[in-house]
């Protein structure tokens, strides 16, 4: 489909939707990847050569649906790679972009960019997945463009990749009849992420990139992702190194925990069986998806393909064969300020969420809870969010980089400190990509365009670490992470090495970690005490967010 473009118009289209089609008759060589299944012919951005929408999966539709992603075929075709491939599946959110790009289950494409002015040989590739919380997400969000990037790091290759999502990517079909037939169903993004890498194994080296040399990168569940691939045995071999940001093991949910997304898609789609279910069309899963995808699962510790204690492989030292780059923001939690719906629905349902795990913790637990919270300063909402950010991401963090350490792994952590412009988001959750991607007008979690500098510096470090295993640079020497030193470099407007970051705090929470406290907000109790509190004021129920919103308003003062 050209839509009327001109090729040299086409060529510098970063974000237009349209549909790559086969090229017929004479194109353009310099343009043209030859790929196992088929030759490509991308675009230029600036300095970058660009290619979107490269099939690394058959389309996971028809009797393909919610199951393990299947190879593509050898092609001898030539193909357009103008465009990205469509968005998974998902619910429109404004702090998801990739959300307003046009939607389907055939979904299972890859970006590729790469510097053409750089002949060096044997690049070193490094492979991002997105974020989203396992329900959102996709390549199109113009934070991800990789032009800015391979145009300042010009020997790197970015890939980009799509994978399935929420009720399509994460559910787990074992209480459905007939769904023993579709076992994989649970952690589908994942097995989708690793087939991506076996197609970057077998056609990277086209592009110039070193197969011997792969980074897999990622945020929030992207990090999570990346956190997990290292101890999937389908997985060895396909990458060499992994940042993870702001995401890690503790990203996983029990089998129990995945049950509720299940029952859910049945009431909505008004089905009791697989053959229900795979009778549905596309269009009838996107509405079915717009009441599902208020909640989503995360990857299932499902025993198979992620172990029942996912820390366990890091101390056991199974991922001793990657370098690891880890780290989080000082303030993570304040993202979901926006997300939850500002300050007053966040202060509510955190405090409802805090006392609902507090639920699941021993009489000890729940001292060591109060003791951590009365130790820090401030209004209660910020010293709450100070525990999940703990509890959330940081410590879950410094343990995969202890770990990976104490088993002969080398281990760099960091601590980003550098602040959102957005009131009350300070160094939120998703706040660094701007300055990773040096995608610096992207303001979605910034606030104001990012500074430069910054950007330079941290893409400088990122880039190195995907090289050489090692991330300092002519201005800082990164010391690598280990449990005598715990050193973290602490991403301010002056980097600096810290040892032992907020190690009062990691004392006191630290045998607390695999109790698995996660950022899901469904199925909260509302029968807990600072509701009843509340309640006390006057109103009678509390029936939901609507009825928090009203609560909050009319009773909660910090």
């Amino acid at each position: 489909m050209n839509l009327g473009i001109k090729n040299e118009d086409r060529l510098v289209i970063r974000h237009r939707y349209g549909v790559n089609s086969p090229v017929e008759g004479e194109y353009d060589e310099s343009l043209a990847v030859h790929c196992k299944n088929g030759t490509f012919i991308g675009g230029r951005a600036g300095k970058a050569l660009v290619y979107k929408g490269i099939p690394f999966a058959k389309p996971p539709v028809g009797n393909l649906r919610w199951k393990a992603p299947q190879p593509v075929d050898d092609c001898d075709g030539v193909f357009e790679a103008y465009y990205n491939g469509k968005s998974p599946i998902q619910t429109e959110w404004p702090s998801e972009q990739a959300s307003y790009y046009p939607q389907g289950e055939d979904c299972l494409y890859l970006n590729i960019w790469l510097n053409e002015t750089d002949k060096t040989a044997d690049k070193p590739v490094m492979v991002f997945f997105h974020g989203g919380s396992y329900g959102w997400g996709g390549t199109a969000d113009p934070i991800y463009d990789g032009a800015n990037f391979v145009g300042k790091q010009s020997d790197i290759i970015l890939v980009t990749v799509g994978y399935r999502v929420g009720m399509m990517g994460f559910v787990d079909f074992s209480i459905v009849k007939g769904g023993e037939d579709f076992p994989d169903s649970p952690n589908l993004g994942l097995l989708d992420q690793i087939e991506a890498l076996r197609w970057v194994q077998k056609n990277i080296g086209a592009f110039g990139g070193n197969t011997e040399n792969v980074t897999v990168f990622g945020e929030s569940a992207g990090g999570g992702s990346v956190s997990l691939l290292p101890i999937i045995p389908q997985a060895k071999g396909l990458f060499k190194r992994v940042i993870a940001e702001s995401g890690s093991v503790a990203l996983t949910f029990s089998k129990e925990q995945c049950q509720t997304v299940t029952e859910k898609l049945l009431k909505t789609a008004g089905a009791e069986s697989m053959q229900d279910l795979m009778a549905l069309t596309e269009a009838e899963l996107k509405l079915v998806n717009e009441s599902v995808n208020d909640i989503n699962n995360f990857p299932q510790r499902d025993g198979k393909l992620i172990p029942l204690d996912p820390y366990l492989p890091y101390e056991n030292g199974e991922s001793a064969g990657v370098d690891i780059m880890i780290g989080t923001n000082s303030d993570e939690m304040n993202y979901w300020i926006g997300e939850i719906g500002g300050m007053m629905l966040y202060r509510f349902t955190s405090s409802v969420k805090f006392e609902n795990d507090l639920k699941s913790l021993s009489y000890v637990g729940k001292r060591r809870v109060k003791k951590f919270i009365d130790s820090l300063e401030g209004p209660n909402i910020w010293r709450v969010s100070e525990f999940y950010n703990e509890m959330m991401f940081r410590l879950p963090a410094i343990y995969q980089a202890q770990e990976h350490s104490k088993n002969g792994g080398k281990a760099y952590m960091y601590y980003w400190t550098v602040p959102s412009a957005i009131p009350d988001r300070k160094a939120c959750h998703a706040v660094e990509l701007a300055y990773v991607f040096g995608n610096l007008e992207e303001t979605i979690y910034t606030g104001e365009r990012a500074d430069e500098d910054i950007s330079d510096a941290v893409m400088q470090m990122w880039t190195n670490f995907a090289r050489i295993g090692n991330p300092s640079t002519d201005e800082i020497e990164w010391k690598p992470y280990d449990v005598n030193d715990r050193a973290s470099l602490v991403i301010s407007d002056k980097p600096h090495m810290s040892n032992d970051v907020l190690h009062k705090q990691r004392k006191m929470l630290s045998p607390l970690l695999k109790r698995m406290i996660n950022p899901s907000y469904a199925g909260l109790d509302y029968n807990v005490p600072y509701v009843r509190k509340l309640l006390a004021g006057g109103l009678l129920a509390v029936s939901g967010v609507a009825a928090a919103a009203v609560l909050t308003a009319k009773l909660f003062k910090d």
